[in-house]
């Protein structure tokens, strides 16, 4: 089995156009973008929606070791790894994130810890000079392109048995796929694969966004060469949207009330991330 290809004749122009047009949590602050204000909020806000992301990438784990990542954004994963140490080659397919997370870098000083690289995935290898890394990483972005087939076959060049590949993608068997199921799409099933496109980021209209299971997800890794050594499902958004897009955190109605234990165990059952640690087999 390998990742569906429900969106494989998408043009790679159109994802870069539509990232472009608004970088991944770019709005996570007020403040003027490229100040050390703006980018201390962003990442504020960013592990406080998403505390597992740190659990994930072990940031600390690294230090010393040479990291890959792939999708970096505006950066915030990435001067957290190069903050704890490691030696990063960050690469994102858009100049707009890549512009943002460069100044990042320059601002903390992380300049000469950070090497940024415009890149498809798919073609990682025609930008990237191949050697080996102890970490590749990508949270959230190889189910945004066309073919994830491609990036996995790409990893594999850059990783040797002693390196770990870490890799969140979204899980279809999620409360948030429910949500968009339920809410947007007014139980229209057969038509899930684009409502979940369409519904999946905080600006609607994704050209590209796969989801796929536990099971899935193991097999698509298994089906390139790697073997799974933890699965990891995580993060359903708990507040009012139109309260968190004015900076505000109000808790929605029905998890409000919910005891802390339960909705935890309910992020670990149908959480939104699918976060994947495998090794090559």
């Amino acid at each position: 089995m390998t990742m569906p290809a429900s969106f494989e004749d998408t043009p790679i122009a159109a994802v870069r156009a539509y990232w472009n047009s608004r970088p991944c949590n770019i709005r996570h602050s007020t403040k003027p973008v490229g100040t050390r204000e703006y980018y201390d909020e962003v990442e504020a806000r960013k592990y406080f929606v998403e505390p597992h992301i740190p659990r994930f990438a072990e940031f600390d784990r690294w230090n010393g070791k040479k990291v890959l990542e792939i999708g970096c954004g505006i950066g915030t994963d990435t001067i957290t790894f190069a903050r704890a140490g490691a030696q990063v080659t960050a690469v994102d397919l858009t100049e707009q994130s890549l512009e943002v997370a460069r100044q990042r870098a320059k601002v903390f000083g992380l300049e000469d810890r950070i090497r940024f690289i415009q890149a498809d995935a798919e073609r990682l290898s025609e930008a990237v000079p191949v050697e080996p890394y102890d970490l590749v990483y990508s949270f959230g972005v190889i189910h945004h392109t066309p073919d994830p087939n491609r990036v996995l076959d790409e990893i594999r060049k850059y990783v040797t048995p002693q390196s770990t590949v870490k890799i969140m993608v979204y899980n279809r068997w999620s409360w948030k796929v429910f949500w968009i199921l339920l809410v947007y799409g007014k139980g229209q099933f057969w038509k899930l694969d684009r409502l979940v496109a369409d519904y999946s980021e905080a600006q609607t209209g994704c050209p590209v966004t796969y989801s796929c299971s536990r099971t899935e997800g193991r097999r698509w890794f298994e089906n390139h060469g790697f073997r799974v050594t933890d699965v990891m499902v995580d993060h359903i958004f708990p507040y009012v949207i139109a309260e968190y897009v004015q900076y505000r955190y109000k808790v929605v109605w029905y998890f409000r009330w919910m005891p802390k234990t339960l909705f935890r165990a309910l992020e670990r059952a149908f959480g939104w991330h699918l976060c994947l640690t495998a090794k090559l087999r």
